[in-house]
């Protein structure tokens, strides 16, 4: 592991409160259970953008031909659609 970067960070007493009871419940310390937590809210803003990404270049005509497109096999047990 790379020397851990040192930051001091200034919360309100109820969110500090909170941290500690969820990291004491959870059996690790509060640094390690705001670091997951940081690391989980970066890992979701990087999801965000991935889908963004995927979105904007999307094709929705060939999209929209092969979901329309005719043949194919029967949805297997279990797979059909009730409607």
């Amino acid at each position: 592991m790379n020397k851990p970067a040192i930051y001091q960070l200034r919360l309100p007493k109820s969110v500090k409160a909170a941290v500690a009871q969820w990291a004491e419940r959870d059996g690790i310390s509060m640094n390690q259970f705001m670091a997951t937590a940081v690391a989980e809210k970066i890992s979701v803003l990087a999801t965000i953008d991935l889908f963004e990404d995927r979105a904007a270049r999307a094709d929705y005509e060939t999209f929209d031909r092969v979901m329309n497109r005719k043949g194919g096999e029967e949805p297997r047990a279990g797979d059909e659609i009730d409607g």
